[in-house]
């Protein structure tokens, strides 16, 4: 029986009305909708009326076996998901995403197409990334064709080796296997390296691969250099570059056929010279080595000459201030160099220089006796003037204390003093003989005619002797230089006293 609306249910469907609550019908078709978008969800996997992302295209020479939705993975982890397959001629072209866990995808990145199972099925997308020195690919961006690679099916690989394929490649391998394991005869030896004389072709290049390994990493390093810095730049450089060789070639087509004919005729003559070339190849290998140790000190060489080059560059970068600086200096030269100026003076130093050469030689050839001259002033004359006399007469001392040299002028002012001019006479040394008690004599030395022979006079003491003794001159030796001759001994033996002179008489 259908239940009594009560007073209170009619208060409580009032209440809510008046509070605006939606209707059983508005509810019904809010869970209606709410249905249909679960369900679109849970098909189409994304919002609608947004983008997939962040999307890449790739061309495929085949991708026929990739589906769509197929998973996008970079080192084994999903990144995206394929969401377009379009033909474009005989290649293929992929679109798909890749969100942020997977980016940056860069220009030179890779893509391949893998089996996610052993054989066949469940393809997938394996991507590298790139060098991070590559820019990052745009939104929309395309990967070429020669960045990309599929994976070969099974039935590819039976396809391929048919009977007549097996047959041949049996030969093949009978042949390199009879290559590699013939042994030489006397005759194919004769033309032979000594070093492989006798052996196979296998035993030889086993050899080889003792020696290849210094060659193998060598020729490693130039095949990395001729990546070049931007290998999609490079590439691309290098097919222009081969593309105007090629129309360059066609356009000189008479051109290419002589130089066919030439080297036609170049390697004819290099095999009449064969023997000549052998020898040459043979010392190749020294000149190899030798040029290797030179190219290893260029290379030491050449961060001293950058440095050098980056120490010259500011010097270089003055240059051109500094030519322009030294042009008036240069005009100003200019006529200073001329017949009337700088000229004229070096016309009149060329007609005096052989004279002042010949001046200069005979002053070179009288240095060393000026030398000599100056040696014995320094080394003999001087020490010797420098000598204090020692007059000494039992207990009278008459010695001065000074060197001999100024007792020398103190004696010549002396003369000087007493021979002053006082008549008509002229010059006359004056003695006062006084007197004394003591009668002496001495010898008349000047010879003169009618003059004695000895002179008398007195003196109030006895002459007590002469400083120094008179023995006679020594001889002169001018084959002996003067500096190497000893200092005189003033004081020594033969300046002893000698007898008075004059000398008390009777």
């Amino acid at each position: 029986m259908p239940r009594k609306r009560t007073h209170e249910t009619k208060y409580n469907e009032t209440f809510f009305r008046s509070m605006g609550g939606p209707g059983p019908t508005a509810v019904g078709i809010f869970v209606i909708l709410l249905i249909v978008v679960g369900i679109y969800l849970a098909f189409a996997k994304t919002l609608p009326f947004t983008g997939p992302g962040y999307e890449i295209k790739a061309t495929f020479a085949n991708a026929v076996r990739i589906s769509d939705k197929a998973p996008v993975r970079i080192a084994g982890v999903n990144v995206g998901e394929v969401t377009g397959l379009e033909r474009k001629g005989d290649n293929s072209v992929v679109t798909f995403t890749v969100n942020e866990t997977g980016r940056p995808i860069h220009e030179d990145a890779w893509v391949r197409i893998r089996p996610r199972i052993f054989l066949e099925g469940n393809f997938f997308l394996d991507v590298d990334p790139g060098s991070p020195s590559a820019r990052e690919l745009p939104d929309g961006g395309d990967i070429p064709l020669s960045h990309t690679s599929t994976a070969v099916q099974l039935d590819e690989v039976l396809t391929s080796l048919q009977h007549p394929q097996r047959q041949s490649l049996q030969l093949l391998l009978e042949g390199l296997g009879t290559a590699f394991t013939y042994a030489p005869t006397p005759e194919d030896d004769a033309d032979q390296d000594p070093d492989v004389e006798g052996e196979s072709a296998a035993t030889a290049l086993n050899q080889a691969f003792d020696t290849g390994g210094e060659a193998g990493r060598t020729t490693a390093i130039v095949q990395e250099a001729f990546l070049g810095t931007q290998p999609d730049q490079d590439i691309t450089r290098l097919l222009i570059g081969g593309n105007r060789v090629a129309r360059a070639l066609v356009s000189r087509e008479t051109q290419l056929k002589d130089l066919i004919t030439n080297f036609n005729d170049t390697v004819g003559a290099l095999a009449d010279e064969s023997d000549d070339l052998s020898e040459t190849i043979r010392l190749l290998a020294p000149t190899l080595e030798t040029t290797q140790r030179s190219l290893v000190s260029l290379n030491a060489a050449l961060p001293p000459l950058r440095a050098l080059s980056i120490a010259t560059r500011p010097g270089i970068a003055e240059l051109p201030a500094t030519i322009a600086a030294g042009i008036p200096w240069l005009n100003q030269a200019r006529p200073l160099l001329s017949k009337a100026e700088l000229g004229g003076i070096a016309e009149l130093l060329e007609q005096s220089t052989p004279a002042s050469a010949a001046g200069i030689a005979e002053t070179v050839a009288g240095l060393p006796e000026l030398t000599d001259f100056n040696r014995c002033i320094d080394e003999n004359l001087i020490p010797t003037g420098n000598i204090e006399l020692q007059d000494s007469f039992g207990s009278n001392d008459f010695s001065t204390g000074q060197p001999n040299y100024r007792e020398f002028f103190y004696a010549a002012s002396g003369v000087a003093a007493e021979s002053a001019n006082f008549d008509g006479n002229g010059d006359y040394v004056r003695f006062q003989p006084g007197g004394g008690p003591f009668k002496v004599k001495v010898n008349n030395p000047s010879g003169l005619a009618g003059s004695a022979d000895e002179l008398f006079g007195f003196t109030i003491a006895p002459p007590l002797g002469t400083r120094p003794r008179l023995t006679g001159m020594p001889p002169i030796r001018r084959d002996v230089d003067c500096h190497t001759n000893p200092i005189p001994n003033l004081n020594g033996p033969a300046a002893a006293a000698g007898p008075p002179s004059p000398a008390v008489v009777p």
